[in-house]
């Protein structure tokens, strides 16, 4: 059973930075493509970044390039996501997900993705 936990989230002032992890178990996660979205109060929810797990090959929203960066530590099963210069527009709760492909694909709709998390709140004051 796969179970996807996340941690680091948290308040911080506009232009700090926080890093959210994503515990990933239950399988072995080498064929997997790995995501990072979001959801404001009121609003979508949002692609933020995605990370093929064997090949390292990343994908990140143009609303959070060059500020965002996703990666993963397989010796800890762990997928990151590193935020700095964080807005106040980036407020929201952070989910991590999951999704098979036996062909590199980074998805950008959460419908393509089969495992979520619970989430964390990221809450970046002005």
């Amino acid at each position: 059973q796969v179970q996807l936990v996340e941690s680091g989230g948290g308040l911080v002032q506009a232009g700090g930075s926080l890093r959210l992890s994503c515990a990933a178990s239950g399988r072995t996660f080498s064929g997997y493509t790995m995501a990072w979205f979001r959801q404001a109060p009121g609003k979508d929810r949002e692609f933020v970044a995605a990370i093929r797990w064997s090949a390292g090959i990343t994908s990140h929203a143009n609303s959070v390039k060059g500020r965002f960066t996703i990666s993963t530590d397989n010796a800890k099963s762990t997928v990151y996501l590193q935020m700095n210069s964080l807005k106040p527009e980036d407020t929201a709760v952070y989910y991590c997900a999951a999704g098979y492909y036996t062909f590199t694909y980074l998805p950008q709709l959460g419908s393509e993705y089969t495992y979520w998390g619970q989430g964390t709140q990221v809450t970046v004051s002005s």
